[in-house]
């Protein structure tokens, strides 16, 4: 029997149950019970949308990436003419999003991409196509920033791009581990600083 795959009310209360429980327990703790008791809906009603569980990560892991992405792209410092005021810009916006209470207090692609990357290739591949998306598009401002700013130094924008994903997912982590978000900011400004002295304002 084909398996329906519009989005639906039911489909999204699926993915939004798995969501939640992956982000508190990860991938492997949580069960398809769980998430269907979660949703308030049957087994059949989870197998009539996903083949399976990976299939479900993979769907929740996509959304949660667009709709991070898409908090960015509406963020006031994308309408910013100078590059390298949009890369502060993207910092700031990620410092206010750590003091968020409805923000998610982790990130599906760091947690996927550390629990399953030796496990399950599909899901690693699809982390590293979703981490390597993100890093282009930190890239392009940084690269125009070197052209207006730092043309004369060796800077690798690509790099220095996935850097800063290093230091945000890094930070995240250690403020979980410490139980406090306040080391989210901590983090980002000092990166901020090293991106100053890179681009000398």
């Amino acid at each position: 029997m084909k398996r329906r795959r519009v989005d639906s009310p039911t489909k999204e209360r699926l993915l939004d149950a798995a969501q939640e429980l992956m982000l508190a327990k990860g991938f492997a703790a949580t069960t398809v019970e769980e998430i269907c008791g979660k949703a308030k809906l049957t087994k059949g009603s989870f197998f009539h949308y996903f083949e399976s569980k990976e299939e479900l990560g993979k769907a929740a892991l996509n959304r949660f990436v667009a709709a991070m992405a898409q908090r960015f792209q509406e963020a006031p410092f994308h309408k910013e003419a100078d590059p390298l005021k949009r890369v502060y810009g993207y910092l700031d916006c990620a410092i206010q999003c750590s003091k968020d209470p409805e923000a998610p207090k982790a990130c599906l692609l760091g947690i996927f991409s550390q629990e399953l990357s030796d496990n399950h290739p599909q899901i690693r591949s699809l982390c590293c196509g979703h981490f390597s998306q993100w890093a282009e598009g930190l890239r392009k401002d940084l690269e125009e920033a070197k052209a207006k700013y730092a043309s004369k130094k060796t800077l690798n924008a690509r790099s220095l791009a996935e850097h800063i994903i290093a230091v945000m997912e890094g930070s995240m982590i250690l403020a979980k581990a410490q139980q406090d978000r306040g080391v989210i900011e901590q983090s980002l400004k000092h990166l901020k600083q090293y991106l100053r002295s890179l681009f000398g304002r």
